[in-house]
């Protein structure tokens, strides 16, 4: 009888354990998770959002803090979320995780980044006390809606998208590594030609180059007609040029009668003047 008494309390153990595992595992999360879809959701109301990945160990320490920060969520009236930059880089690139994990703060579309300790107790003391207040906000232009960080976003997920595709290309189809090289190459001359000739295209349209009608071969008819004026105004210079050379000899004739002229009355001035000195 001793032996099978001994057994009831290991087993008893046992099966608490087993229960509270089921529990725990079985347990709704507080914690709600954001992607690509839902991540507006942060611009309003409070929230604090931790990035992750499953496979960084710190990341992992934090987790039981995290969950147990979630419960309290309620009384602080704070959502608390999670992002696993893994399943959603967009979300990475949109606000720069170089890190992890990283904690932000989100107050009314405000973003803060969190640098304290990362236990359960810190992060109430953060919430309840608004320590997030000493902290400068993320500037907006490079904020999580910004242009910017939305095509940051569309960066990584293109990236994340090349990355899969090319493990498909090894894996399942077998290319080797430059045959997925060169798939990619032509998609990007090709992608490059396309996108150049759209923006051609609406160059185009919204500033239409002024094109010049070719002007048609004259006929014989208008070659007549224009030649018609220049003769006519070949015989005017003809004309003007015979009237000038009439009035060419009436000048000199006037011109050499004015010398005489002038020269008959220089000699009669000059013995008056002789006179005048005599005397």
């Amino acid at each position: 009888m001793a032996p099978s008494g001994s057994l009831r309390i290991p087993v008893a153990v046992l099966l608490l354990l087993l229960w509270g595992a089921l529990w725990t595992h079985g347990r709704r999360s507080d914690v709600r998770i954001i992607t690509d879809e839902n991540w507006r959701e942060l611009l309003e109301g409070e929230w604090m959002i931790e990035f992750y990945a499953p496979w960084c160990p710190a990341c992992q320490n934090l987790q039981p803090e995290w969950e147990s920060f979630a419960e309290w969520g309620e009384d602080l009236e704070v959502n608390v979320a999670k992002v696993d930059v893994t399943e959603q880089p967009g979300l990475s690139g949109r606000f720069i995780i170089s890190a992890l994990p990283t904690v932000y703060h989100c107050k009314n579309g405000e973003f803060r980044r969190y640098q304290g300790p990362r236990t359960k107790k810190d992060f109430i003391n953060f919430i309840s006390e608004k320590e997030w207040k000493s902290i400068e906000p993320v500037s907006s232009w490079v904020g999580p809606g910004s242009v910017l960080m939305s095509s940051m976003s569309a960066l990584f997920q293109l990236s994340m998208w090349i990355r899969t595709y090319h493990n498909y290309f090894i894996e399942d189809l077998g290319l080797p590594v430059w045959g997925s090289y060169t798939v990619f190459a032509l998609a990007t001359l090709l992608s490059g030609l396309l996108l150049g000739l759209c923006m051609i295209f609406v160059a185009d349209c919204l500033c239409p180059s002024k094109r010049r009608r070719p002007q048609p071969y004259p006929s014989k008819k208008l070659l007549l007609e224009s030649s018609q004026p220049l003769k006519k105004v070949e015989e005017e210079q003809e004309a003007d040029e015979e009237d000038v050379s009439e009035e060419e000899p009436e000048s000199k004739e006037g011109i050499n009668t004015d010398f005489a002229q002038n020269a008959i009355r220089q000699r009669s001035v000059a013995p008056s003047l002789a006179t005048d000195k005599s005397s």
